[in-house]
């Protein structure tokens, strides 16, 4: 029987990580579908964000009670699952708490203690975030990007990492009890400062109800730590992972200055050069042309929006920031996100059916992202700054934009003219160069 519930588990373990495999396959393939683009400069100041943004939470506190409870869900659902090292080996081999055999009793009585305060933390958090989704309805839990699936999702995960932490203080509450009514089955060893306010309800079973539960909570754990492994790939809460690499790859240019094209770059020097021949043609201008300007769908992104586009946690920090939707507009930065990764994948899935990308007469421009969207952003980068993972919605609807002016001419009436102005005048105004100075002339 003990071989059997080890090679359950050993089954179990290989298909979770497997399948799991497969998904962390195919996002790396999705997000190469996208652009290569050069970030490898700046090392240094790359791995700083990491340790402030990813691994700190630096940019989270700047709202101090979500961001602390935040830090409680972070810090403790990665900690507590420290303890899977001695569950697995348990699990493979048979054993019961082997960590005990290997460390000094007080330091595994301190980090079991310490994995339980933890847990307790993660449930009082995952409490309040639920109450603010779905009691106290902050606005921007319930945008229009927020329905269906997005809004059910963000709960599901509240429930999962809730149950997974009761599990937990309930197999240890067993346990305790077990270390006293069966010690030759059960050695003494641990610390229990949360679960020991269970043990009470468990004092009249007997020595078989007491292994039931505490198997029970311990394959329901496991098992629920595995799924929720897996649940990843469908679910927000892809950023457990991804964040580390979206903020190492993130911009570290100052957040005002803009991607420029080298080709349009050099011709456009050409043109303000007063000494150039009008003739001429930029340097190896027709070398450095891209195929297409700006981007029209997903596989004309960089492979870092991409990336951007998994890693978003959908949080709504940035849409709640943005001046455009508070003043009524169409334009929500985390709904450009949702936007990408649900485009991404409807790709994914043409790829997965296809053996390769058929064109589906879709795109990302109209098909998902209205063109009212894009002309509504005022480039404040506020969607930006506010972001914890450094995602920047900005840089998609730029390079949207590009496509609309640079591939179909189809900027709004305004900029036309302000272009034509500054193309004509060199300035965005229908003032004629001479009449510049006429204002200082005036009485």
């Amino acid at each position: 029987m003990q071989y059997l519930t080890n090679i359950l588990f050993l089954i179990a373990l290989v298909a979770a990580i497997g399948f799991f495999t497969i998904n962390v396959r195919k996002l790396i393939r999705n997000i190469k579908l996208g652009r290569k683009v050069d970030i490898s400069d700046n090392k240094a100041a790359r791995w700083k964000n990491v340790l402030l943004i990813a691994l700190g939470q630096s940019k989270m506190v700047v709202r101090p009670i979500p961001g602390l409870l935040h830090i409680f869900v972070y810090v403790g659902f990665v900690i507590i699952n420290i303890e899977m090292i001695e569950i697995i080996f348990d699990g493979l081999f048979g054993t019961h708490r082997v960590l005990s055999t290997v460390l000094p009793m007080g330091v595994y009585n301190f980090l079991i203690a310490s994995f339980e305060i933890l847990a307790m933390l993660v449930i009082i958090a995952v409490v309040l975030f639920w109450t603010r989704r779905n009691i106290q309805k902050l606005k921007r839990f319930w945008a229009r990007e927020m329905k269906v699936w997005p809004r059910k999702d963000a709960n599901y995960i509240l429930y999962i990492e809730f149950v997974l932490m009761v599990l937990f203080l309930m197999m240890n509450a067993a346990d305790q009890r077990l270390q006293v009514v069966s010690p030759e089955n059960y050695s003494t060893a641990g610390s229990f400062p949360i679960s020991q306010f269970i043990v009470p309800l468990l004092a009249d079973l007997d020595v078989s109800a007491l292994v039931i539960i505490e198997r029970t909570s311990w394959w329901l754990h496991i098992l629920g730590v595995l799924f929720f492994l897996n649940y990843l790939y469908y679910s927000k809460h892809l950023h457990i992972i991804l964040a580390f690499p979206n903020v190492y790859y993130g911009k570290i240019k100052p957040k005002g200055q803009f991607e420029n094209l080298e080709a349009v770059t050099k011709e456009v020097k050409l043109m303000m050069d007063p000494n150039a021949d009008p003739f001429a043609v930029a340097p190896d201008a027709t070398e450095e042309t891209p195929e297409k300007f700006g981007a029209s769908d997903v596989m004309d992104l960089t492979r870092h929006q991409l990336l951007s586009a998994y890693t978003c946690t959908e949080c709504g920090r940035c849409t709640s920031e943005c001046p455009a939707n508070n003043t009524g507009k169409l334009l929500s930065p985390r709904k450009i996100m949702m936007d990408t990764r649900d485009r991404l994948e409807e790709v994914s899935r043409n790829i997965d059916k296809n053996g390769k990308f058929v064109p589906d007469d879709k795109q990302l421009l109209d098909d998902y992202i209205t063109r009212e969207e894009l002309w509504a952003c005022t480039t404040c980068n506020a969607c930006v700054e506010a972001c914890p993972v450094s995602i920047d919605p900005m840089s998609i609807i730029m390079a949207m934009r590009q496509y609309l002016v640079m591939e179909q001419s189809a900027a709004p009436a305004e900029l036309n003219v302000a272009m034509s102005n500054i193309e004509n005048n060199a300035a965005p105004w229908p003032y004629n160069q001479m009449d510049r100075m006429n204002w200082a002339k005036e009485d």
